[in-house]
């Protein structure tokens, strides 16, 4: 296992972290996504301790709190000793019927951290994690409860998930001229089928030293290795019930196709080379992997292992690349002679390059 800082901290962790979603099960989408029980858990957990995974990340609103229930429970029946784990979970979701029952105020997040601590049987929390954008309340008042939760020593490091690249930039700001506890990590989809965050959230993570948690990183199993333009609708798959997170499927077709290959001549899954690639990446600080059976883990363990050559790297960043989008496209043509004279015809015909290299994917 490796491990990366935890974004601008020194706090390390895994570069795999293991998701507990999966735990508890229950009702709804819960039960689709998975009904891991304490004693599988367990086992599950144990693993990835002995594979030297230190990372493991929930959020109240996984199976209605069963999830962290479940996760503080194992790290006991394991015996894991506190300090040898970072434990992250979230807060933002609908946890009950009242208007205050959801969101990023104040009032909601000081009631969430209460009730997480007793499901995790511990006395702090790691990183806490604001689960959503909340469009009411405003981004100061988010901030200093967090910090508030920081000076009390119930939370030891913040972070969102799903946030737009201008409002993370915002809250990292107000950080800094309020003197507040700053957003040390950013949790959003990142995958072979999905590289959307790497138009403006990408440059922003790599400027402001905030470290990426990718979930989803298999897009919702997708790239497992099941699906194929064939086979759209695989049995007992989580994705051939809840379509999510949203993708293009053709677009992903193209990368399954040039993906197995590559799998073939290191004699492994689709899904072990999707996360390979993930942590090629140098934005990436860890990969969330997650898994209802103990194959399923082991096989996602062996990605750290797994070293793509340049040339497979190369044809995966390629096949997979984001159309051209304004200004992204723009950039590059006006900066080309930044450091040497090229001349616009030279960098017209560049462009044309570039234009026609895209247009074929």
């Amino acid at each position: 296992m490796q491990y990366k800082p935890l974004g601008n901290t020194g706090l390390l962790v895994s570069t795999l972290c293991f998701g507990t979603m999966t735990f508890g099960g229950g009702d709804g989408i819960w039960k689709t996504i998975g009904d891991t029980a304490q004693s599988e858990a367990d086992q599950l957990i144990k693993t990835c301790i002995d594979s030297g995974i230190n990372f493991f990340d929930t959020a109240d609103v996984y199976s209605e709190g069963q999830s962290e229930t479940i996760l503080g429970q194992s790290l006991k029946n394991l015996k894991i000793a506190r300090k040898d784990v970072v434990i992250a979970t979230k807060v933002f979701g609908r946890t009950g019927p009242g208007r205050n029952d959801v969101g990023a105020s104040r009032g909601h997040i000081m009631d969430g951290v209460e009730t997480s601590l007793r499901r995790l049987q511990t006395d702090h929390i790691d990183l806490y994690q604001i689960h959503a954008d909340d469009s009411v309340t405003p981004i100061e008042e988010t901030l200093r409860a967090l910090d508030d939760l920081v000076s009390q020593g119930k939370v030891r490091y913040i972070g969102s998930s799903n946030w737009q690249a201008w409002k993370l930039a915002k809250a990292l700001c107000i950080s800094q001229f309020k003197d507040l506890a700053r957003f040390d990590t950013l949790q959003a989809y990142y995958s072979l089928a999905g590289r959307d965050l790497e138009r403006e959230l990408v440059p922003l993570l790599e400027s402001e030293k905030v470290g990426l948690l990718v979930w989803s990183p298999l897009a919702g199993g997708l790239l497992s290795g099941k699906f194929s333009r064939e086979n759209q609708k695989p049995e007992a798959s989580r994705r051939s019930e809840f379509d999510f997170p949203i993708v293009d499927k053709e677009r992903t077709w193209k990368i399954l196709d040039a993906m197995k290959p590559i799998a073939k001549a290191h004699n492994c899954s689709p899904a072990r080379i999707s996360l390979a690639w993930l942590l090629t990446k140098p934005v990436v600080t860890s990969v969330i992997i997650g898994a209802k059976r103990l194959d399923q883990l082991q096989d996602n363990l062996a990605a750290v292992a797994l070293k793509l050559a340049a040339d497979e790297i190369k044809k995966l960043d390629e096949v997979s690349a984001l159309p051209p989008e304004y200004p992204g496209w723009m950039l590059p043509f006006q900066n080309m002679s930044r450091l040497e004279p090229v001349s616009l015809a030279e960098r017209a015909a560049r462009h044309e390059e570039v234009r026609a290299s895209s247009a074929t994917k």
